[in-house]
């Protein structure tokens, strides 16, 4: 299995538990790896034959836009569950973090795997 990876996808999104966190938008920074086989792309040099990067992008960018979870694990797995339905991936890596949430702490977050590497 071949790899699509995209890296620090910025997602703008009402998320979190606290009051001011509920009233505000938030920046999150998403990182997906997306198993595919990129065989029949790189034969054909076709994009109809491939994982669209742009339109996996622009696909997450939108449902974060539209939710409003409470926390970062029940967006990760709405990600994972629709990019795998939407882009027919056996397999999907997702890192979703919040940076700048915690004082003297960079950036925290979820890491999850969803569905089966041949």
């Amino acid at each position: 299995m071949d790899t699509v990876f995209l890296r620090e996808i910025r997602l703008e999104t009402t998320i979190g538990v606290t009051a001011w966190e509920r009233q505000v938008r938030q920046t999150l920074l998403l990182d997906l790896d997306l198993g595919t086989d990129i065989r029949p792309a790189a034969e054909s040099d076709d994009l109809a034959a491939a994982v669209d990067y742009a339109a996996v992008a622009q696909f997450v960018q939108t449902l974060a836009a539209e939710g409003e979870c409470q926390l970062l694990e029940t967006l990760a797995e709405h990600i994972a569950d629709e990019l795998r339905t939407r882009f027919d991936l056996p397999w999907v890596r997702l890192r979703l973090s919040k940076p700048g949430i915690l004082p003297r702490c960079r950036t925290v977050g979820v890491c999850i795997e969803r569905g089966t590497r041949p």
